[in-house]
């Protein structure tokens, strides 16, 4: 039996789509899910190109019922993967799936990371600390934004004359190239 991925994205999910395409061809797991806490993201759009069901969810239900933990554990969901997620994962849902939340950060943690550090708002500190590198950090999610143990880190370079458009698109390309082969690693370790 194949295991079973959740994504949690806010936005485009280009991340996600990357997972969707890995997993299609993947013998052992394949992305069952995908949840928004954002009703107009294009992350939806990309799920129902790939048939996924999704599910959107507001605040209330995420933080103060077991309505998404109940929806997980009822499609039988054995791994969540945060594909720009913005919201802090509630600690419910944390000991629900403990060791099985991982997220991906633009930057190489525990620089840039925190509350507010996400998408161009950390390519903009980066770019304005004068940094030579930056990077990816794929991590297990616990009770603080970007504070769990690392599991992978890539770094590229940053050209002198780089625009934040450029530095993204080279965090991007490593985003894409490594977080479903590590996704696929981790899923190698959980048992069904």
């Amino acid at each position: 039996m194949k295991k079973r991925i959740a994504i949690f994205a806010s936005g485009s999910g280009s991340n996600a789509q990357k997972l969707m395409e890995h997993f299609k061809r993947s013998a052992d797991a394949e992305i069952a899910l995908v949840l928004s806490n954002n009703p107009e993201a294009y992350v939806l759009q990309r799920a129902d190109n790939f048939e996924i069901p999704s599910h959107v969810f507001d605040r209330h239900e995420f933080y103060e019922t077991d309505q998404v933990i109940d929806l997980l554990k009822n499609l039988d969901i054995d791994f969540i993967v945060l594909a720009g997620f913005l919201w802090l994962i509630p600690q419910r849902l944390i000991s629900a799936y403990a060791g099985r939340i991982v997220n991906i950060h633009p930057a190489i943690l525990p620089k840039y990371g925190g509350k507010g550090m996400y998408g161009d708002h950390v390519h903009k500190a980066v770019l304005a600390a004068g940094e030579t590198e930056g990077g990816i950090t794929i991590h297990y999610v616990n009770e603080h934004y970007d504070e769990g143990e690392y599991i992978y880190q890539a770094r590229y370079r940053i050209d002198k004359d780089d625009s934040i458009e450029m530095v993204k698109f080279k965090g991007q390309q490593l985003e894409h190239q490594h977080y479903p082969r590590v996704v696929e690693s981790l899923m190698k370790k959980i048992r069904k």
